[in-house]
């Protein structure tokens, strides 16, 4: 699942078992949340330090995500409900722009891309 909030982007899957190969059967109640850039990953830590406070953020160079961190599923669950709680704005990118400010304005600015990528399917 992709995931866009005010404090970064991210892709949520179910982790690996074992060794995280890829031949390793996934583990159906953990989570790799994987970032493009440490911040989104540190920001999202810092807003839920009880859930994901202990993660240690993870570098995989020369991956598609090269940030991760690996948690059980209900505490993923209960990220997401804190996430929907906090919606407080009626214009994401506008608030992606007030909460981030300068450091995340490439952010912004690739939401609107992809606004408008995903506006073809309407039409």
């Amino acid at each position: 699942m992709w995931v866009f909030t005010k404090h970064g982007f991210f892709s949520a899957v179910c982790a690996k078992q074992g060794s995280g190969k890829h031949s390793d059967p996934i583990d159906p109640d953990r989570i790799m949340i994987r970032a493009r850039v440490r911040p989104h990953l540190e920001a999202l830590k810092r807003r839920f330090p009880d859930l994901l406070g202990l993660c240690d953020i993870q570098e995989f160079a020369g991956t598609d995500y090269a940030f991760r961190i690996f948690v059980d599923k209900a505490a993923w669950s209960q990220v997401l409900s804190g996430l929907a709680e906090e919606t407080d704005y009626d214009n994401f990118k506008s608030e992606v722009a007030r909460h981030q400010g300068y450091a995340g304005a490439t952010y912004e600015r690739l939401l609107h891309k992809v606004w408008e990528v995903m506006y073809r399917l309407q039409t």
